[in-house]
């Protein structure tokens, strides 16, 4: 629980002590004015002065930040040194052509990392539009109209029909039905009596009522939401996967480089010749475009969910989603419609079900626009003729203090009294009833609570002045969304296990869950953190959900399941569900979602329906395989040229690939097999989750093996075609950028090479670049001019001894469970 805060506030006789908007609902009205030091009167112009100046406005701020900075930030890192470190190489080494190519590539990643960090602003300040709204407030003792950023804590205010609650507020007089479905979860409307908290973001649907503001701005339940999102932000995975990668790059790099280094120090060899040497190593480890190739593949990814109908709002959610093993749905509005429904009808007394409908139809007004009202009408009017014959003749609407609407009827016998409301209150109005029928009544109301549903009784008189007669009863449910249990069955198929959150009622939960399809228990929060640890992991893998939950707890929930190791995703539609959304790796905002939960998801659906998610996930697993194939690649071709350019100098003396050389080849090979992002690849059927590690030691077998490819072409050179020096440097790179091509199209496929085609653009590209540089090493531009057999000959030595190396590669990638 939030401690307290005791604040001075100038201009009051008193200290003022906010607290949690919680603690307020426990107390009377007098005590909560003491604590505020204000009273029914409100608060004078001077003492609201005094409380802005010290608490603040009643909004939410967010720290501004140096876009400049932030954007040069961008140069700043392991990365980033690694190749400022080769650019400064470069301009000592007078190579300065190269140089600004790295430059150029830094710039590229730099502009694209700019563009990541948006979501959160969004979420925020889509808050403050929320909370941009007037409020009726009693100051200096005359009721005037304010912007509610400046009601403070103690003010006296007013709220009606169609109002939006300005801030948490503990009702004075007068009575409230409200709808917190968008803050709570609770998919029906809250009865709020003097003494209840009206909360900040609610939206009145009936009643009128005064209130005290006990909290304001991101004090309040809704403000602590805003204040979770903005804290709230899952691992960049992509990042832990960029500096995996090029951890373990530097590594073969290094010892490479040590390697050589000594050799040279050994052997007497010039300075530019060692720093020749790194720098080539450097713009070969390091993959610098792979923060771009990541952007592009997760780009195509978030195309294709567009055309399925969901909008991505954080790109490199894309990848995660591949991930995902665990997906926490929000119940109200995801699982459900969020739309009251009458389920069924209980009739008693020899009643119809029909006539039941009927009869709960009199006593609603359409007009009134009441959810539980519209929820009968919609049934009556589904049970075509219920409503043949009746007539309404007046109406009395619900009260907090009746509890009931009622209304004045008339059918084909006459003119008679209805009533429907609580079955307690309407039950109690019928002192006819019979004692086998109260039992049986009683008996109906429990099975209907045990389902947990709503229920409201329907009596009725025989005539205008005859006694209440019990008709029946009629349970209200949030209905299931008609593909929920489908796709959370194609979810659980896919490996994904699915936990459903709410804060409806145990009960509820637990019915919505079996109808649902969700599998494992359902508990309460506080039960389940008040177990031991041992018992928490245990049943942390057996769990259907949680119910009866805060937003703060949807947050606290998915950062729990991180903390095990879990990839979460989150749906959701609420403000409520804006911190976890935000939180998840994979947060899904509904079609249906209030703008703050669009603004903190990574991925909003524009259609109603929840298949796209599972469409979602499928997308995320083939773009995780485009990716994955790019790494291999990177990999598999560092390792081939660290080891090549080792041990040919140990073996010549001298660097076989030329600075200008080793920058053709990272366009070749790095930027040309962008065009992976669009390849055809497959979708797994268990979640995808990274492992450099294992990529690396897989990519061993195929990358060492291309080195001795390489050795072969070195000796080729030679001894068959007695080539010098340069022309012989032109025949490895030659070598080097034709089994680049081929080399991506065994590592695109985990099975072999033939059990799928390349995509288009791969083959198109791949064929280009193959051409380009069979006419470069024919012309003699950038190289030495080669005569046409050798360079056919390295062509077709490259492309039989490339694809060979399929077979080892095939064994390694089962044997690391690629």
């Amino acid at each position: 629980m939030k401690k307290t805060q005791p604040l001075s506030v100038k201009g009051t006789h008193m200290d003022v002590k906010i607290r949690n908007t919680a603690e307020y609902a426990k107390i009377s009205i007098e005590e909560t004015f003491t604590l505020l030091g204000s009273g029914p009167e409100g608060l004078s112009g001077a003492e609201a002065a005094g409380r802005l100046a010290r608490y603040g406005y009643n909004e939410l701020t967010e720290k501004s930040e140096n876009l400049l900075l932030k954007f040069l930030g961008r140069y700043w890192g392991p990365m980033p040194w690694l190749l400022e470190l080769a650019m400064a190489l470069s301009f000592f080494l007078k190579h300065d052509l190269e140089a600004w190519l790295i430059f150029a590539l830094l710039t590229v990643n730099a502009v694209i990392g700019q563009a990541h960090e948006r979501s959160s602003r969004a979420a925020i300040n889509l808050l403050k539009k929320k909370l941009a709204i007037n409020a009726r407030l009693l100051r200096d003792g005359v009721w005037t109209l304010k912007p509610s950023r400046e009601v403070a804590p103690g003010d006296v205010l007013s709220v009606k029909l169609g109002d939006i609650v300005p801030a948490d507020a503990k009702l004075l007089s007068g009575g409230l039905t409200a709808d917190v479905s968008a803050l709570t979860g609770e998919s029906l409307p809250s009865e709020l009596k003097p003494g209840d908290i009206a909360y900040s973001g609610s939206v009145v649907k009936a009643g009128e009522a005064r209130c005290a503001a006990v909290n304001t701005g991101a004090g309040t339940y809704f403000g602590r939401t805003a204040e979770l999102v903005k804290t709230a932000a899952p691992a960049s995975h992509q990042t832990e996967v960029m500096m995996a990668v090029v951890r373990y790059m530097m590594y073969l790099g290094l010892a490479a480089s040590a390697l050589v280094a000594g050799y040279a120090l050994f052997t007497h060899a010039a300075l530019p010749v060692i720093l020749t040497f790194v720098v080539i190593f450097l713009m070969g480890a390091v993959p610098v475009a792979l923060p771009a190739v990541l952007t592009i593949v997760q780009a195509v990814g978030a195309l294709e969910l567009s055309r399925q109908g969901a909008l991505v709002t954080r790109l490199d959610s894309i990848e995660d989603a591949a991930s995902i093993d665990l997906i926490c749905f929000d119940k109200t509005g995801t699982i459900t419609q969020n739309k009251l429904a009458v389920a069924d009808s209980a009739p008693f007394n020899g009643y119809t079900k029909e006539q039941v409908a009927a009869l709960g139809a009199m006593a609603c007004r359409e007009e009134n626009l009441d959810v539980i009202d519209l929820a009968v009408l919609d049934y009556a009017r589904g049970l075509g003729s219920a409503l043949d014959g009746y007539k309404q003749l007046s109406f009395t609407p619900f009260t907090t203090a009746a509890k009931r609407t009622e209304a004045e009827a008339q059918d084909k016998n006459g003119r008679f009294r209805v009533v429907k409301g609580a079955p307690q209150v309407v039950l109690a109005l019928c002192p006819g009833t019979a004692p086998g029928v109260a039992a049986a009544a009683a008996a109906a109301v429990e099975g209907f609570a045990a389902k947990g549903y709503r229920t409201l009784a329907v009596a009725r008189t025989d005539g205008a002045g005859g006694e209440l007669r019990l008709a029946g009863f009629l349970p209200l449910s949030d209905p299931l969304r008609p593909d929920s249990k489908a796709m959370i069955a194609e979810a659980r198929r896919l490996g994904i296990r699915p936990m459903m959150l709410t804060g409806d009622s145990l009960l509820i939960a637990r019915e919505i869950a079996r109808q649902a399809g969700i599998p494992g228990e359902i508990r309460r929060l506080p039960e389940f953190e008040a177990l031991p640890a041992a018992e928490q992991a245990r049943l942390a893998g057996e769990l259907g959900g949680f119910a009866e939950i805060y937003p703060e707890d949807k947050y606290k929930i998915v950062k729990l399941f991180q903390a095990r190791g879990h990839m979460v995703g989150m749906t959701g539609d609420g403000v409520n569900d804006a911190p976890a959304l935000k939180q998840a790796e994979l947060g899904i905002a509904v079609s249906s979602a209030a703008d703050v939960a669009k603004a903190a998801a990574s991925v909003v659906l524009t259609e109603p329906g929840l298949g796209v998610i599972v469409d979602a996930v499928k997308i995320s697993r083939r773009t995780y395989q485009r990716m994955l194939s790019w790494v291999i690649n990177k990999v598999t071709k560092v390792i081939e040229f660290v080891g090549l350019l080792t041990v040919a100098f140990f073996w010549l003396h001298g660097v076989v690939l030329s600075l200008l050389g080793m920058a053709l080849l990272v366009f070749a090979n790095d930027f040309v097999t962008m065009s992976l992002a669009t390849d055809n690849a497959d979708y797994t059927g268990s979640p995808n989750k990274w492992n450099v590690k294992d990529i690396t030691l897989s990519a061993l077998a195929p990358g060492l093996l291309l080195v001795v490819e390489g050795l072969l072409v070195l000796l080729a050179g030679k001894t068959l075609f007695r080539l010098d020096w340069e022309p012989l440097r032109a025949l490895v790179l030659l070598n080097l950028i034709f089994n680049s091509q081929f080399r991506v199209l065994i590592v695109r496929e985990r099975r072999h090479f033939w059990a799928s085609l390349p995509g288009r653009d791969l083959a198109v590209l791949s064929g280009a670049t193959i051409a380009a540089f069979v006419l470069l090493g024919m012309s003699g531009l950038f190289m030495p001019a080669l005569p046409l057999y050798q360079v056919l000959a390295v062509l077709g030595f490259s492309l039989v001894f490339t694809l060979a190396i399929d077979f080892p590669k095939v064994w390694m990638f089962r044997k690391f469970g690629l």
